[in-house]
């Protein structure tokens, strides 16, 4: 539309523009054709979506904000921790074909707990329902030493 005073009409040679470029999409890169071919460099770009997912995904569901920490090792410590959270994350996903918001919620409340009463040991194991076990499944097992 073009508007002057009052008077509104069609930008025709506008329309016309966006006719010959409908479906077009450009790339720029400063990487010549022989190191990235064009193809490689629309892959990467396709694949952008999963960068900001991760840190969409650090932001929510893994609370990696705020940050409060002022020294530069707790800032460091913080963000590795987040990383680490952030690549078990992508790897949980991928394994189970789940969100990460599902994982949580249904695996959270899974605990089990060793009590030991004089030279006894009592071990309470948590109630896996069909979605934990589901998800579980499809996870190698993990045998972790004490």
């Amino acid at each position: 539309m073009k508007v002057s005073g009052a008077r509104k009409e069609l930008d025709q040679a506008t329309i016309d523009r966006a006719r010959q470029l409908a479906g077009i999409k450009g790339y720029v890169t400063n990487l010549p054709p022989e190191i990235m071919p064009g193809s490689a460099v629309i892959g990467a770009y396709h694949d952008l979506w999963k960068v900001e997912q991760s840190f969409r995904m650090t932001k929510s569901d893994l609370k990696a904000r705020p940050v409060f920490h002022r020294q530069r090792d707790a800032i460091e410590a913080h963000l590795t921790v987040v990383f680490a959270a952030l690549a078990i994350t992508r790897h949980l996903t991928t394994a189970t074909g789940v969100s990460i918001k599902k994982l949580v919620r249904t695996l959270q409340p899974l605990r089990s707990v060793r009590i030991g009463v004089g030279p006894h040991e009592l071990t309470a194991e948590p109630q896996i329902d069909a979605d934990a076990r589901a998800i579980l499944d499809c996870l190698p097992a993990i045998t972790v030493g004490h």
